[in-house]
């Protein structure tokens, strides 16, 4: 479980997140929705232990991350997948090497062994055969897959992480893109991998997610599922969520 305990998060005089507390359980489908700059990515560093809140805590599994040091962190860091909107991949490897990456890093693995399962991965986001293009080859959504693949390679998570996973790209690259995310976390909890996704894109989120958290001035204005999202009387939250309600 994922817990925030009035979490505070200050880039100078700028209030990021400001006494935030919310519960997640490993195996829920969760969207994060907000205006740009409202602190939604910031959450996802918090849970890895990227950033560090100014004050409150933040628990992985009952451990208390915020007073870990940076050697202690990996072992909760490798029960999530996490695909960030930049810096995906790296320009210089091919697809194969992207992979492979992680597998060399994290395991013992032998080369062969790395190279089944980097085949294995691709095969598992529909990408195999761009397993020897360059980054620069490949499309948006191509790129997307390439970086959860990536994201798998070294451990099989708990929990999906991704930080607008649809940005930029067409509606039907995009539409598949949830699919993916959706047969990545298929089955029914407990025994399911949820998934957390920050998105401002609404009509994306809820193809992929059963709760809503909305994020406004750095605290938590909403929290429920899709019918109490659509019969939301906040007035700004109905504005953010327009193109669902005319649906």
């Amino acid at each position: 479980m994922i817990i925030f305990e009035d979490v505070s998060l200050y880039y100078g005089e700028k209030i990021i997140l400001d006494g935030l507390s919310f519960e997640a359980r490993f195996y829920e489908k969760i969207a994060i929705l907000g205006k740009s700059g409202a602190g939604k990515t910031t959450i996802l560093k918090l849970i890895l232990g990227l950033s560090r809140p100014d004050r409150g805590r933040i628990l992985i599994d009952g451990v208390d991350i915020t007073t870990l040091k940076e050697s202690q962190l990996r072992e909760f860091r490798m029960k999530f997948s996490i695909v960030f909107q930049e810096g995906a991949l790296f320009d210089s490897l091919n697809v194969r090497e992207n992979v492979a990456f992680c597998l060399r890093e994290y395991t013992n693995l032998t080369e062969d062994e790395i190279q089944k399962r980097v085949v294995e991965l691709l095969k598992r986001v529909g990408v195999e055969e761009a397993v020897d293009l360059m980054p620069e080859q490949l499309s948006g959504g191509m790129q997307r897959r390439v970086a959860i693949a990536r994201s798998l390679a070294a451990c099989e998570p708990l929990m999906f992480l991704y930080d607008e996973p649809t940005t930029g790209l067409d509606p039907i690259t995009a539409d598949s893109i949830c699919t993916l995310m959706n047969e990545l976390s298929s089955g029914q909890p407990p025994d399911r991998k949820g998934l957390i996704v920050v998105t401002h894109k609404v009509t994306d989120a809820v193809k992929v997610a059963e709760r809503f958290l909305y994020l406004s001035n750095g605290r938590l204005s909403f929290d429920g599922d899709l019918e109490q999202l659509k019969n939301t009387e906040d007035q700004e939250l109905r504005h953010f969520i327009y193109d669902i309600l005319q649906g």
